[in-house]
């Protein structure tokens, strides 16, 4: 536990219809003021594997084990992911049920495909280049002396070479083509073993120049680079050292492959957690230590860094003005501030202290203030209680006294979520012990021991596993958010009476962006909301916008 001072969008449409506080998935955007370096394919293929990019970088391509197939993108903008439009596919599965990787000949004439199924590589010619709908099978070749499962593919760019990885024995396998780009040429030539750095090889690429080898995989989440003092023989191979290599875990933790402009100044990755590829910039061209993603700076924050600490990460709260964010982190039993230099844009944010609440509550979980900052409650499963706390300073969680508990153990035996009317009448409490939301009248306004219990609205299919309770400012919808990252929304026929609500009003999934979320906020307007992921240690925010 840390000591108590131990750190010193309105939317409108033509006919006028009010689409703030609506989580529905049309209605909600991620980031939309900055690019987001980010593309979802799951429309097309909800388990990518492998990917391609023209060498001009116009086009994409992305196969998967979900749909068997070659999915084809238009890039309008060169080598920019986030300007990728979906073209048209083409089927494999005829030959592999079970694509894991993907390779294009330079001139776009030929196309490659690895698979886990078949164990071999597909051969096939495209009699318009770069087109996968003129596409039509040739030729295979078996890779599975050397490996039955697969993963990676890549060719020397005259296509005497060919480089496969995979999971068996995690190598990178090299095979020599007497004629360039005809599979039914190959020979198995020799292998690299890289399991110790990666026990779960996925994908393979290389340097134009056949000088730099880099892999990716599933057990570390990195990407691995290595020299080769003779190009493109990787028996010279040997590891830069994990001081050169890169990891994308934040990103996507089963990544699939990795890909580079042919300048090597951008770096992608595909991976099917998340079902998407993900862009990054290099400062160094084919240097992995180098690169870095960027997250869209306004609504995103990263409340790791300004104390160096793990944070965990749950409860979230904002004064009513936008230019205070308090954090609950049950790894350190305490509360932490900061300030948001610009109202509302968590980007702005920067650490001003924490105070620890263990010595009430040894595992908090949500935390509420007072609209005026003079009062703050706090509830956690490991007591069972909400307790409150005075402010003798309005918002200075280090001016706050102990004042009250009240033992909400006879209703639930897990509370996560706290939410307070806006007057200070009514308490709700979530707890997925019971799988409820507990709703307690305070006939003295932010007084907990003036509070009786009232009623319950119980949910068993969603409150199993939920951290976070919110409400509508008038009371008529609210909203709780699961450990998953679901939001789901609820509209209650009677203000602010639980025992009225009901899921007429859906809600959105925010795996893609948060896969371990505790803590949800809203601005009082309704036209943005915050989520916190546990995992990552970030605060993520959104937008709702017109549908």
């Amino acid at each position: 536990m840390l000591a108590r001072n131990l750190l010193a969008a309105s939317a409108s449409e033509a006919t006028p219809v009010d689409t703030t506080w609506d989580t529905n998935a049309s209605a909600v955007t991620l980031f939309t003021d900055t690019p987001q370096n980010w593309l979802r394919v799951n429309s097309q293929e909800s388990n990518p594997t492998g990917m391609f990019i023209k060498p001009d970088g116009a086009k994409l391509y992305i196969c998967g084990q979900g749909g068997d197939e070659v999915n084809e993108y238009d890039l309008s903008t060169a080598w920019d992911i986030t300007t990728a439009t979906f073209d048209q596919s083409f089927s494999v599965s005829t030959q592999e049920t079970s694509p894991s990787g993907l390779f294009f000949k330079s001139d776009g004439t030929k196309m490659f495909v690895i698979g886990r199924s078949g164990d071999d590589v597909n051969e096939y010619t495209l009699s318009t280049a770069w087109d996968v709908s003129t596409a039509s099978y040739s030729q295979n070749f078996s890779v599975s002396a050397q490996d039955s499962s697969p993963t990676g593919i890549f060719f020397k760019s005259d296509g005497t070479e060919m480089y496969v990885t995979g999971t068996t024995g995690d190598n990178v396998y090299q095979y020599n083509l007497t004629t360039g780009w005809d599979v039914s040429t190959a020979s198995y030539d020799q292998a690299f073993d890289v399991s110790s750095q990666e026990a779960a090889v996925e994908g393979l690429f290389f340097k134009s120049d056949g000088t730099k080898m880099f892999i990716t995989g599933v057990s570390s989440d990195e990407i691995r680079e290595y020299s080769l003092t003779t190009a493109w023989d990787i028996s010279t191979a040997s590891y830069s050292g994990d001081s050169e290599s890169f990891n994308v875990g934040t990103q996507d933790s089963n990544p699939k492959d990795v890909f580079f402009k042919t300048d090597g100044t951008k770096m992608y990755i595909v991976g099917n957690t998340k079902d998407a590829l993900f862009q990054y910039s290099l400062s160094t061209a084919w240097d992995v230590s180098t690169a870095s993603f960027a997250y869209p700076s306004k609504d995103f924050y990263d409340f790791e860094t300004p104390t160096s600490l793990n944070l965990s990460g749950y409860g979230i709260h904002f004064k009513p003005d936008g230019t205070r964010m308090y954090i609950v982190d049950s790894s350190f039993d305490a509360i932490f501030e900061y300030s948001l230099s610009t109202a509302w844009e968590v980007s702005s944010a920067s650490y001003v202290r924490n105070r620890g609440v263990g010595s009430e509550e040894g595992f908090p979980h949500s935390v509420f203030f007072k609209p005026d900052g003079t009062k703050m409650f706090v509830v956690g499963p490991s007591d069972d209680e909400v307790q409150e706390y005075a402010l003798s300073t309005a918002w200075d969680i280090s001016t706050e006294t102990h004042t009250r508990s009240l033992d909400v153990s006879s209703q639930g035996t897990i509370p996560r979520g706290l939410f307070f009317k806006s007057d200070g009448t009514k308490m709700y409490v979530l707890d997925t012990g019971d799988k409820e939301v507990n709703e307690y009248d305070l006939s003295t306004a932010w007084d907990l021991s003036t509070a009786s219990f009232n009623q319950s609205f119980v949910d068993t299919a969603r409150f199993g596993f939920t951290y976070a309770l919110f409400f509508k400012a008038d009371g008529t919808r609210m909203y709780t958010m699961n450990t998953n990252s679901t939001l789901t929304e609820f509209g209650l026929s009677t203000a602010w009476d639980v025992s009225t609500a009901s899921t007429n009003h859906g809600g959105f999934g925010y795996t893609f962006f948060a896969t371990s979320s505790r803590g949800m906020y809203f601005k009082p307007d309704g036209t943005k909301f915050w989520i916190t992921d546990n995992s990552g240690g970030t605060v993520h925010g959104f937008t709702l916008s017109p549908r």
